[in-house]
Order: C-alpha cells, then structure tokens, then sequence
C-alpha cells in the first residue's frame, strides 16, 4: 500500500491528487517548487514503475511544469528525481526565476529554506489548482 514518506509530508503542502500521483507544494517561498509522488508502494526510480504508469507520471510531470510556467515570472523549470535524503520516488518541478536566491545555483544545499505563511500556502495551491483546472 502506498504511504507518503515522513519527510515529504512534513516538507510540504498536499495540492491534489494527480492521475497517478500526489502533487505537493515544497514549503520554500522562495521558489515555486512542486513535488510529484507516483502513489506505487515501494517505488524508488522511474524504472520501478510499470511503463504505464511511468508514461502517465511523465505526462503529469509535464502538465506541472507548464502550470507552473503559466503562473508567470518564471525563466526555467528545473525537473530532478534525486532521491539521495528521501530514497521514495518524486521529482522535483521547480520554477526559477533569472535573479532568484541562488540564481543560477541548484536549489538543494543554498540558502535557507523560508516558509510559507498559512495564506501564502493557500493562495500558490489555488494558483496552481486553477492552472492546472483542477477544483479548488
């Protein structure tokens, strides 16, 4: 059965449930940072999945990443399935801006990590909910 890792639930905000994953929302505001988590117990690389499920994670992966895109102020998308903390499959999708904390920096190891506020939270979930057409 599939359970979300510790370390992302605490990490992060639930946005919704994709085809095949779940969406999260990184708790760093200085970056719009997105995680997609195939619900397939015991996943730990792409290859784990069957090729169904790996086509429909891809495409969802996709689909975040124009989301994200669209919401605007956004130079380059940054997509990473790294996993060396948090070995449970989930990539990365992050937006950057030209100028951002650690322009043109990875994110992972720079800088300090700065939560959202509750409202902050709420109002980047409904940005990308309504980019991604899904209810709010």
């Amino acid at each position: 059965m599939f359970e979300l890792h510790p370390r992302l639930m605490a990490d992060t905000f639930e946005i919704c449930e994709l085809g095949q994953s779940k969406l999260l929302l990184m708790n760093d505001a200085r970056y719009l940072w997105c995680i997609i988590v195939p619900r397939v117990a015991g996943a730990v690389e792409w290859h784990d999945l069957d090729d169904a499920t790996a086509n429909a994670v891809f495409k969802e992966t996709m689909e975040v990443s124009k989301a994200i895109k669209s919401i605007g102020g956004i130079d380059k998308i940054n997509i990473g399935a790294i996993g060396n903390v948090v070995s449970q499959l989930h990539i990365h999708v992050i937006g950057r801006k030209n100028g951002d904390a650690v322009w043109p920096a990875p994110v992972w190891g720079n800088g300090t990590a700065e939560s959202y506020t509750e409202i902050g939270a709420k109002n980047i979930i409904e940005k990308i909910k309504t980019a991604l057409q899904k209810p709010l």
